[in-house]
């Protein structure tokens, strides 16, 4: 890491070298949404792919150039110093910590109090975010730009990187709306999730960009008027809906806030849920977060071995031969895995004993869990040190927070929350904090040493278990449970977007699209000449393709399928051929990958995958246009993959005789490349005995029907 800094450093801009970069990393949530987890841990410690979530945080902001890191501690404390002392980062972190802070506000005003009582703090602009931050993007460049700004408008003083996003579902966030002035990028509107309400002037003005396709990443670039603004302002304690929007209303001081779009190459994402969480897990397996990545050392782990299908295993993890590990899978030091055991797309952390015939799907377990034979795991976060005996079910939603241990054959219910700390019968609010238990120890907690008033329900996990079961799915309040849980998007929620989508055609001119200007969609914030819809593709083709190497590991027939992918569809907006497009590369790229010698056993790979797999991409190509989409991607498959090149006439016939693909669609794409340049015409040449024949076939139907 020491040369990897070296190696960035050497890449900033001389007018940054004069001064020290500094960071301030909030290590609190305070909010209450990975509760009970937090009872015991502090949110940005809980592991993330097997990697505590502030690593991630820390290893970006030092390979960013980042000279000095405070990082404020609340909840917690003395693990999260603990932990930092111990890693590689302990001379480039100061701690600063504050038991009575409730809120983002409270925090930045005890950092700006402690100017007046600490020598080395906050010298300057400085870099703020959260503690559960994973990003990949280059600083240097961001913060050279909000300086020069600030040197001809002194009220600049803060400037917040956006990302457009695909779908605000992934990340299980309220939909944000911003307006923009395309030119300066200056910020001039911001709501997430409440009602929109634009004022009069940014209506009638025909220069302000309006948009609600892109997610605020919570990494901002602030000048030192921020903390004294938070000193001034008591009532400011959430960073956006109060800070931000106080400055957007205020006429009287002039202070400016910019805005940032990073570009599709770079990732950004905060973890604020358990969506995102999922989530982002899923973007780092499948290295959108590169170099942040398991078979890579960024923060003292140990890398893993990447293996074929996305699959990432330690050295010393052992396997039973019966068992099957499905693609997008993680699998850290120490573990042991039985017979017949089947897991998918998951992460299984260090230590862990998985037994006999145990099925993992779609879940998350953390260090040193014990899974006893036959039981069955989906869509579920298993904590450090939980023991899970024979045949016990966990249903969809299900989070097990440290030590508990689920009985024989016992099925702990769909969005079930169980922790060995029993549940307060009035909640804290989302502005309250974790101190509250953490400032005394957890054994007291586990002993019920504490002031708060607690349910006398038993605990219900078993004969032979050890818990209490928090939260059960509540049908009243199932909006917030899809939302912020990993389960899969319900089917009926895909119905509302469904039905949202179909009804796009209606003209109201109340309703303000994904992007464009109130009078005129000719401006967009970013300058960069790429589609930025380029980027939501690759995401979509991505999730796309392990969904379906899941199905077939897992021999789903189209039934099972079908919903998935129609999930990803409307969760990326994407239309049928996209679906079409991103269904046949999952299965030539399934051919590829799997073993051959030859041309003809490649040859024999596509065509027993297309027999099984037809079904379900016939659902997506009843329309010609969607069909030539089939053969455009096979194209494009083509150019990346060489050894496909000999074999695209055949398969296109073979597509053909499986009514996959009709005449009319192949005779149209044929047309359509008549025109190209000869270079372009490699595919056509290569089919153009099957397209005559085709002709001469229709012709014959032709007379036939006219004698």
């Amino acid at each position: 890491m020491g040369a990897q800094k070296k190696k960035d450093a050497a890449r900033v801009p001389e007018g940054l070298s004069r001064q020290r970069l500094q960071a301030i990393v909030i290590a609190d949530s305070f909010n209450t949404r990975f509760r009970p987890l937090t009872l015991e841990r502090p949110k940005v410690l809980l592991p993330l792919v097997n990697i505590p979530m502030i690593d991630y945080t820390l290893a970006w902001l030092e390979s960013a150039g980042i000279d000095e890191i405070f990082v404020f501690c609340c909840a917690h404390s003395l693990q999260l110093i603990d932990h930092l002392k111990k890693s590689q980062w302990c001379s480039l972190v100061r701690t600063i910590v504050s038991h009575k802070s409730t809120s983002v506000g409270d925090a930045l005003r005890y950092i700006y109090e402690q100017q007046h009582t600490e020598t080395s703090q906050i010298q300057g602009d400085f870099v703020l975010v959260s503690g559960d931050t994973v990003s990949n993007m280059p600083l240097a460049e961001l913060i050279r730009e909000h300086r020069e700004r600030k040197k001809r408008d002194e009220k600049a003083i803060m400037t917040m990187v956006i990302k457009k996003q695909c779908s605000r579902l992934r990340l299980g966030s309220d939909q944000l709306f911003v307006a923009v002035d395309p030119v300066t990028k200056q910020l001039l509107y911001y709501n997430e999730g409440g009602e929109v309400c634009l004022d009069k002037s940014l209506v009638l003005d025909t220069s302000v960009l309006v948009c609600n396709d892109v997610k605020d990443c919570y990494i901002d670039i602030c000048s030192p008027e921020v903390l004294s603004l938070f000193e001034d302002n008591f009532d400011y304690q959430h960073l956006r809906r109060h800070f931000v929007k106080g400055l957007l209303v205020d006429d009287i001081m002039g202070y400016k806030i910019f805005t940032h779009e990073v570009h599709s190459s770079c990732y950004a994402a905060r973890i604020d849920n358990l969506r995102s969480y999922d989530t982002v897990s899923k973007d780092i397996i499948q290295r959108w977060t590169y170099p942040y990545v398991p078979d890579i050392s960024f923060s003292g782990n140990h890398p893993l071995k990447l293996g074929r299908r996305g699959m990432y295993r330690a050295s010393d993890a052992v396997q039973s031969r019966s068992a099957d590990i499905g693609a997008s899978t993680v699998i850290g030091y120490g573990t042991r895995i039985g017979n017949g055991g089947k897991i998918f797309n998951s992460v299984i952390g260090n230590g862990c004993s998985i037994g006999s015939n145990v099925v993992i799907q779609g879940s998350y377990i953390w260090n040193n869990v014990t899974i006893e034979d036959g039981c069955e795991i989906r869509n579920a976060v298993v904590c450090d040190g939980v023991k899970i005996r024979a045949g016990a079910v966990l249903q969809p939603g299900v989070v097990l927070s440290f030590n508990v241990v689920v009985g024989r054959d016992f099925v702990v219910p769909a969005y079930s929350k169980v922790s060995l700390l029993q549940q307060a019968i009035k909640d804290d609010s989302d502005e309250e904090l974790e101190y509250a238990y953490s400032s005394r120890g957890t054994a007291d907690l586990l002993s019920g040493v504490n002031n708060l008033q607690m349910e006398s329900k038993a605990s219900e996990l078993g004969p032979d278990g050890a818990g209490y079961i928090w939260e059960v799915f509540d049908s009243s309040h199932d909006e917030e449970w899809w939302k912020h849980s990993i389960v899969p998007i319900p089917m009926e929620k895909l119905a509302d977007i469904t039905q949202v989508t179909d009804d796009g055609d209606i003209e109201d001119e109340s309703v303000v699209p994904p992007r464009g200007e109130l009078k005129s969609d000719n401006d967009s914030i970013s300058t960069d000449a790429n589609d930025p819809n380029d980027d939501d593709y690759g995401y979509f083709q991505r999730e796309v393709r392990e969904t379906f190497l899941r199905a077939v590991e897992e021999d789903n027939n189209v039934d099972h399928v079908t919903p998935l992918i129609n999930s990803l569809r409307f969760s990326y907006n994407m239309a049928s051929a996209d679906c079409a497009g991103a269904i046949f590369y999952s299965m030539m790229r399934l051919a590829v990958d799997s073993p051959h010698n030859s041309t003809s056993e490649l040859y024999r790979n596509a065509t027993s995958i297309i027999n099984k797999s037809k079904g379900l991409l016939g659902f997506y190509v009843k329309q010609i246009d969607e069909q030539i989409e089939v053969i455009m991607k096979f194209e494009e498959m083509c150019e990346e993959t060489a050894e496909l090149v000999p074999l695209f006439a055949q398969i296109v016939h073979f597509l053909y005789d499986k009514d996959v693909v009709q005449e009319d669609a192949i005779l149209r794409w044929g047309e359509e490349k008549a025109g190209a340049d000869e270079s372009d015409k490699v595919y056509l040449n290569q089919c153009e005995a099957f397209i005559q024949w085709l002709k001469e076939a229709s012709e014959e139907e032709e007379d036939e029907e006219d004698s």
